[in-house]
């Protein structure tokens, strides 16, 4: 292994292991941005409040029986974005759904269940 891997692997390790302990004690270890309904505030995981309407709206439409492409499709029309401000795809309500019904349960947190 070359030094500069070296150094490399010893960073990510240190930061591996930061990330493990904050997790351990309950904090928001940082991979990435939080799931869609929630946000980091102060280094803790909480609802955001917005988007768990969002998440709602989701909800009571695909259980009216529209598709997921249906319910993209109005939430585009009424205004609504992604976390990232992207309009709404037929896998981005999948992927909100999955959370919410504990489908991936790496993904599923305290602020999606009802």
């Amino acid at each position: 292994m070359t030094a500069k891997k070296l150094v490399g692997q010893t960073v990510w390790n240190r930061l591996e292991r930061g990330r493990q302990a904050k997790a351990q004690k309950g904090g928001y270890a940082g991979y990435g941005s939080p799931a869609f309904g929630q946000q980091a505030l102060n280094g803790e995981l909480v609802a955001n409040p917005l988007e768990q309407e969002i998440i709602e709206l989701i909800r009571r439409h695909h259980k009216s029986g529209k598709s997921l492409q249906q319910v993209a499709d109005w939430l585009n029309q009424q205004g609504y974005k992604t976390k990232r401000g992207q309009q709404w795809q037929r896998i981005s309500v999948k992927r909100v759904l999955d959370r919410l019904y504990g489908k991936n349960p790496s993904q599923k947190t305290s602020g999606f269940e009802r």
